[in-house]
């Protein structure tokens, strides 16, 4: 599962957190075994960019990730460079846990990392009508340089519908909302948005928004390539709902075994 795929932050720690996915929605929020776009040996994604799919690692499976999230300026001009390596483990029936591990490389030193884990339950899931849902939680816990950053939860549900034909849209939506976040942090949940359009047997168009003003409120628009030995190619660029240059460059590969 991912990023509700994976935010770090608090100011620059604010804003170079900020971008730091949720994949796991979960970045929740943090993702294998259900419908998928692209031609030959199917694979299921546990995210789109920034908010989780409803899509789960098949049992007995292992899915690994490598997300590269920068804003392309100068340390001094506020840019950093976020590298996030995720492994998502398919362990029953619908059922997958996995963890995220969050470094930032910005100017202010001594930059906490965060461990990530996550869970996700695929509790719906109807091939023929094309509809599935997914619920599932993220632990955002700084294990290293600690002051100044809280730990929290987040949890998730999403619900997605494939509409039919080759070139059919997969359409997905739901909602957030955090545990034990501390004051000022900025709104404690929000909705989740996503839609994927295939463009060509291996390449979709995809985009995914969460709302709220914190830490993972983004829109990320971008395109995914499907690769061989069930693997993807993601890129995309993240524009943050509030505050000036709070954006970022995100791209991250990932492949399933």
């Amino acid at each position: 599962m991912g990023h509700l795929r994976s935010s770090l932050s608090e100011t620059m720690r604010s804003k170079s957190y900020n971008m730091l996915r949720l994949k796991a929605i979960a970045p929740a929020l943090c993702a294998l075994g259900a419908v998928t776009f692209f031609a030959g040996k199917a694979r299921a994604q546990s995210t789109l960019f920034n908010i989780p799919s409803t899509d789960v690692v098949a049992k007995k499976h292992t899915y690994l990730e490598f997300d590269f999230v920068s804003h392309l300026e100068p340390h001094s001009d506020g840019g950093f460079r976020a590298y996030v390596p995720r492994a998502v483990f398919g362990v029953g029936k619908h059922w997958e846990v996995g963890t995220n591990v969050a470094f930032l490389d910005a100017e202010s030193p001594d930059q906490p990392v965060e461990l990530q884990p996550n869970v996700k339950y695929q509790f719906y899931s109807n091939e023929e009508s094309g509809v599935s849902a997914a619920a599932g939680g993220i632990l955002y816990a700084p294990v290293s340089h600690r002051a100044g950053t809280d730990t929290f939860g987040l949890v998730y549900t999403v619900v997605s519908k494939k509409v039919r034909g080759d070139h059919g849209p997969r359409l997905t939506g739901g909602g957030y909302g955090l545990l034990g976040r501390a004051d000022g942090s900025g709104t404690l949940g929000g909705a989740i948005v996503g839609y994927e359009q295939p463009v060509h047997r291996r390449l979709s168009f995809v985009a995914d928004w969460l709302s709220g003003k914190n830490r993972f409120g983004y829109v990320t628009p971008g395109l995914s390539l499907a690769l061989p030995r069930a693997s993807a190619l993601y890129a995309g660029y993240s524009i943050g709902n509030f505050g000036r240059k709070n954006n970022a460059l995100f791209v991250y590969y990932g492949i399933t075994f």
